[in-house]
C-alpha cells in the first residue's frame, strides 16, 4: 500500500516552495526532507506522475509538471488523496495507547493486526510510517520493539530544556547563514498558520511545521553536531507532541513569535534573535507546564 501522506507532504512542499513545471524533484533530496526512506517516496512520486502531477524522464527522476497554487486540501481531495484516514486514525490510536501504557514493549505483528483489525497492507502501512519515524523498529528474528521514547511531562519538559540550551546558541555561531529561500517558506508557513491553518492543518502538519521552522533555524548554523542533536530530540518528543496539540490556542502567540525570530535574522540581528528564540521557548516551556496533564497516562 502506497503511503499517500507522503504525496501528500510532496504536494505541500512543491506549494510552499513556490516550485514551478519543469523543477526537479530528486528522490534523495525529498528523503532528507521528510525524513524518511526513498522506497515510499519513489511510491508516492510515481503516484503523483499518474495523476498528473509529474512528468517523468528516463535516467533523470521526476519534475513538477504544473505549479501546486490552489489550497492544500483542495488539491489533495481532487488527486483522491485523502484516503489515508484509516491509517492515519490507526497511527494516532497506537501512538495513544502507547502512552497510555496499553501496549507493552515488544509486540508481534499479529497482536497489532488483531487488536486494530488490520489488514496485511494496512498493518504495514502503519508499521512502516512508525519505523520511518523513529518510534519503533524490527527486532532481529520476530517481532517488533517500541523504542525509549518520551512518554512523561517531565521527560517532555526536559528536551525542551535541552533545546533552550542548544538553539539560541546555534544563531550565534560564526558564519551563520539563514538562506532567503528557507526563510522566506519559514515566514509563509507561519502566515498561513495564523489565517486559519492553526484550527484547520492536522496533527501531523502541525507538528512538522514546528519542526521544520526550528530544524532551518538551527540548520543554518552549519555545525554539524547542532543539527544532529535537534533531529534526534524532534524525533523522540513525537508522540508527546501529537497530544499537546489538543489545546492549539498557544499556537498563535507561537507564530508571532516565530515571525520576530525571523525578522531579527533577515535584519542580521542575531544576539535579539537569539534571545527573542530563547524567550519564545521559554514560553513554550511555560504552556506545556500548564497543561501537562494531557500527557499523564
Amino acid at each position: 500500500m502506497i503511503d499517500r501522506s507522503i504525496a501528500t507532504q510532496i504536494l505541500e512542499l512543491i506549494r510552499n516552495e513556490g516550485l514551478e513545471a519543469g523543477e526537479h524533484l530528486p528522490a534523495q533530496m525529498l528523503a532528507d526532507r521528510l525524513r524518511v526512506s526513498r522506497s515510499p517516496v519513489n511510491e508516492a512520486l510515481a503516484l503523483l506522475h499518474e495523476k498528473g502531477v509529474l512528468t517523468r524522464e528516463k535516467n533523470r527522476g521526476f519534475f513538477v509538471a504544473r505549479p501546486v497554487v490552489e489550497a492544500l486540501s483542495d488539491v489533495v481531495e481532487e488527486l483522491g488523496l485523502s484516503e489515508t484516514d484509516l491509517i492515519t486514525s490507526v497511527y494516532f490510536q497506537i501512538a495513544d495507547d502507547r502512552l497510555k501504557g496499553q501496549l507493552p514493549d515488544v509486540f508481534s505483528e499479529q497482536l497489532i493486526r488483531t487488536r486494530y483489525g488490520l489488514t496485511r497492507a494496512q498493518l504495514n502501512a502503519v508499521l512502516s510510517r512508525i519505523a520511518q519515524e523513529g518510534w519503533a523498529e524490527r527486532k532481529p528474528g520476530y517481532g517488533w520493539e517500541f523504542s525509549p521514547m518520551l512518554t512523561t511531562p517531565d521527560s517532555l519538559l526536559k528536551s525542551y530544556r535541552l533545546r533552550l540550551a542548544l538553539e539560541p546558541a546555534a544563531l550565534l555561531e560564526p558564519g551563520y547563514r539563514l538562506e532567503r529561500k528557507v526563510l522566506e517558506r519559514c515566514r509563509e508557513v507561519e502566515k498561513h498558520l495564523l489565517a486559519g491553518g492553526i484550527e484547520t492543518d492536522t496533527a501531523d502538519q502541525l507538528h512538522e511545521r514546528g519542526v521544520r521552522f526550528h530544524e532551518s533555524l538551527v540548520e543554518g548554523s552549519g555545525n554539524s553536531f547542532f543539527i544532529d542533536t535537534i533531529r534526534r530530540v524532534n524525533r523522540v518528543r513525537r508522540l508527546l507532541s501529537y497530544r499537546s496539540m489538543q489545546h492549539r490556542e498557544r499556537y498563535a502567540e507561537h507564530a508571532k513569535q516565530h515571525l520576530r525570530v525571523l525578522e531579527l535574522l533577515e535584519q542580521e540581528r542575531n544576539e535579539e534573535a537569539s534571545d527573542e528564540l530563547r524567550q519564545h521557548l521559554l514560553h513554550t516551556l511555560d504552556a506545556l507546564a500548564r497543561i501537562r496533564e494531557i500527557f499523564e497516562p
